[in-house]
Order: structure tokens, then C-alpha cells, then sequence
């Protein structure tokens, strides 16, 4: 039987395979790195695909129709212009990654995978 999409999520989350995914907020959410995730997962050829899209907007549709949220980082800014600059290069940086949450979803509570029901 093939997986749903909160399975693939959870195997690819466990396995070593992945860099572009990972456990956040100690195994509360899902990070992705938006321009890795791009190439090392959707841009598989065919036959070694995990999801059935080339496209991180599909992705993110199917996340947010089995309840997750996307989480917003707050970045403290400091008062001076130089430590002010490197902390925004550093966040346009840290832009390119996704916070995904699900109260279903979390690594400590591998049981309540099976509640993560599509909408």
C-alpha cells in the first residue's frame, strides 16, 4: 500500500537521506530548506520520487490540507547599524526555511501520526 502524505513526511524526517528536511523545536516541527528540498527531493527523476509534484507550492498545499501551520521565526534585532546588518543578512539566510507545526505530528509522540487526517 502506498503512504499518505503524512507518512512519507515522517519516514523522510527519520531517515539520514534527507538534508533539505529535519525535527525542529525539538521534534515539534518540520523545517524546510525551501531551495534544497527543490533538488534533493523534487527534482528526483521519476522512478525515485517521494511525492507525485515537482513543485514546493504543491508541497506546502498538502501540508497545510492535513492541518499543519507554518510558523513564524521572530529574529530580536539589535540597536546597533553593524550587528543590525549581519543579523539581516543572517535572517535573509535563515528565509529560505519553512516551519511547519501540527499537533499530530511530533517526533516524541510517534502514535499520533495515524490522527493526522486529511481535511
Amino acid at each position: 500500500l502506498p503512504l499518505c502524505f503524512p507518512e512519507k513526511l515522517w519516514k523522510m524526517l527519520e531517515s539520514d537521506q534527507f538534508r533539505s528536511i529535519w525535527w525542529s523545536e525539538g521534534g515539534k516541527c518540520v523545517a524546510i530548506n525551501k531551495d534544497l528540498f527543490k533538488v534533493e527531493v523534487l527534482g528526483r527523476g521519476v522512478c525515485h520520487r517521494v511525492f507525485n509534484t515537482q513543485h514546493v507550492k504543491s508541497v506546502i498545499r498538502q501540508l497545510n490540507l492535513y492541518g499543519f501551520t507554518k510558523v513564524q521565526r521572530d529574529f530580536q534585532r539589535s540597536a546597533s547599524l553593524p550587528e543590525f546588518l549581519s543579523e539581516e543578512a543572517a535572517a535573509s539566510a535563515h528565509s529560505q526555511i519553512l516551519y511547519y507545526y501540527n499537533p499530530s505530528f511530533n517526533r516524541a509522540h510517534p502514535w499520533l501520526l495515524g490522527t493526522c487526517k486529511r481535511r
